[in-house]
């Protein structure tokens, strides 16, 4: 920033990948505005800008412009360099879990781990799964991540005795032999033969990730539960940036162009139907290659809608991910407000870039079903429990087969 404005004098204006804004963007300026206000280019638009001076200045052109004013030029550079703001990256940033009886985290920890391992293998359980339970006890504690497991073994926990449908666990997280010691799973890995290095390995340095499902309907409790347990303002829900597609964008350039509407929707039609596919790939294809070349009105609604391709195009709240903070989430990142929640203004992969802790709060209505068929079942049996059932019922086996 201050080697910009070194550059440039006053006016700093960069776009998101940070390169400058030159006068001939301007229409590119205008697209995007009359894509968010629903306008086309012909007509009045009050946030239209009304010149075409929003661009990025060179240094002369400052210094004429504010030649009467020439320590604002000198005052620019000022401001630039008392703004500093830092990013910390690969340093963990684990908010502390409070232990109930202010025991030390660590053998909090190993008693839930090994309290667990007896209670579900009992004392005469096979060397094998001993030596297992150890090694990953000293690879979490290792890695730091003895809080990370205390964290969700503790909201798993508050679902479960509040009567919240929990999935047993999905991912690499269920090959963990301590998870399911503690209740954040309900896959045994030993009886799967499940790796857990797939989920933490001390030569790729990663955090790890349980992905968690909950009741749809009652995920919202269990959110709102960590929120009293750490502070509503060292937790937030993520932001998810929805972006311009190939199609997306020919469809939004054509109508501020003001083509008609079945012109354009034959012309986005002809882009092929590949994942991921984008304008220019599609220029590889014979015959959208025709019609780019076909019109010179067409040539430039293709080429223009290059331009803004990729580009975020709207904001939503990310599905499942929830971010926890040791300091007030604002500390680390900027947030927004959407109608449903606080959001950081950062997503999920920054995030995690920035050594913030991220879960998976997924609401699942798959849950929701089989906790609604599970009460059904209990007015004629009612000691039924899901958890009992056999995961190799031949006449189930031969159903679904």
């Amino acid at each position: 920033m201050i080697r910009l404005a070194k550059e440039v004098g006053v006016g700093l204006v960069a776009t998101n990948d940070c390169h400058y804004l030159k006068k001939e963007d301007s229409l590119m300026q205008k697209i995007l505005l009359c894509i968010q206000t629903n306008k086309t280019l012909n007509e009045d638009n009050p946030m239209a800008f009304e010149t075409d001076d929003f661009y990025l200045k060179s240094e002369e052109e400052m210094r004429t412009l504010f030649g009467f004013i020439p320590e604002a030029i000198e005052n620019t550079v000022k401001i630039a360099e008392r703004c500093n703001v830092e990013f910390e990256f690969g340093n963990t940033k684990l908010p502390r879990f409070i232990t109930p009886n202010g025991e030390d985290n660590k053998k909090y920890f190993l008693r839930l781990a090994r309290e667990g391992f007896e209670r579900i293998y009992g004392n005469d359980a096979p060397e094998e799964y001993k030596e297992r339970l150890e090694y990953e006890i000293s690879v979490i504690t290792q890695m730091g991540y003895t809080d990370y497991y205390l964290i969700v073994a503790d909201f798993i926990n508050y679902a479960k005795s509040n009567d919240i449908p929990v999935g047993p666990g999905r991912g690499s997280g269920a090959a963990s032999i301590v998870a399911y010691c503690m209740g954040i799973t309900g896959l045994d890995p030993m009886k799967y033969n499940l790796l857990f290095e797939r989920f933490l390995n001390p030569e790729r340095v990663s955090m790890p990730d349980f992905d968690i499902d909950f009741c749809i309907d009652r995920r919202g409790e269990v959110i709102d539960y960590v929120k009293r347990k750490y502070g509503e303002d060292h937790v937030s829900q993520i932001a998810t940036f929805g972006t311009m597609a190939a199609k997306a964008a020919v469809r939004d350039v054509g109508r501020v162009l003001g083509m008609p509407y079945g012109d354009v929707d034959k012309i986005a039609k002809k882009i092929p139907k590949v994942l991921n596919i984008t304008l220019e790939k599609a220029l590889d294809d014979r015959e959208f290659k025709e019609t780019y070349n076909s019109s010179p009105d067409i040539k430039r609604l293709v080429d223009l809608a290059m331009e803004i391709e990729g580009m975020p195009r709207n904001v939503s709240t990310h599905a499942a991910g929830v971010v926890i903070t040791d300091k007030p989430v604002s500390e680390y990142v900027p947030l927004a407000k959407s109608d449903e929640a606080v959001l950081t203004q950062y997503t999920m992969t920054t995030l995690e870039s920035l050594g913030l802790l991220k879960m998976d709060f997924l609401g699942l209505r798959n849950l929701t079903v089989i906790d609604a068929a599970v009460e059904e079942i209990r007015k004629t049996e009612k000691d039924f429990n899901i958890l009992n059932i056999p995961d190799n019922d031949k006449a189930v086996l031969e159903m679904l087969a």
